[in-house]
């Protein structure tokens, strides 16, 4: 069985091409074009690791994040913030309330599949390493 990815941004271009992308490489994707369908998406579908953006209508990534971490039932899902804001103390509050990794927009596709393979091979929480 395939791993269940969400990929949560409001940009319709962003959002497709992510989607084909990720579907390319074997994975089964959700989509969400606001934070709150994306909460709602997680508790629908339960995915292994959601690609955030951090700057969505309703609710922002960061809230997104802060929900998901607070909610017994999803605060170990692997979350990948993107964003178009890079500076440091951005960086610093994404992964403050959570993220586990973080990657400023424009990114390379090759780099993005790199980092999502490798958060999908690592361990989760209680899983003894391999």
């Amino acid at each position: 069985m395939s791993e269940c990815i969400l990929i949560a941004d409001d940009e319709p271009n962003i959002l497709i091409s992510l989607e084909y992308l990720m579907k390319r490489e074997g994975y089964e994707v959700h989509v969400a074009r606001d934070g709150q369908e994306a909460l709602d998406t997680l508790r629908r579908v339960r995915p292994r690791l959601v690609l955030l953006d951090v700057m969505m209508p309703n609710k922002s990534g960061v809230e997104v994040c802060q929900d998901l971490r607070a909610d017994d039932a999803l605060k170990d899902t692997l979350v990948l913030m993107l964003t178009a804001k890079g500076r440091d103390t951005d960086v610093a509050k994404g992964l403050g309330v959570g993220a586990d990794a973080y990657m400023t927009k424009p990114f390379s596709t090759r780099d993005l599949v790199v980092k999502v393979r490798a958060m999908l091979a690592a361990p989760g929480p209680g899983e003894a390493g391999a």
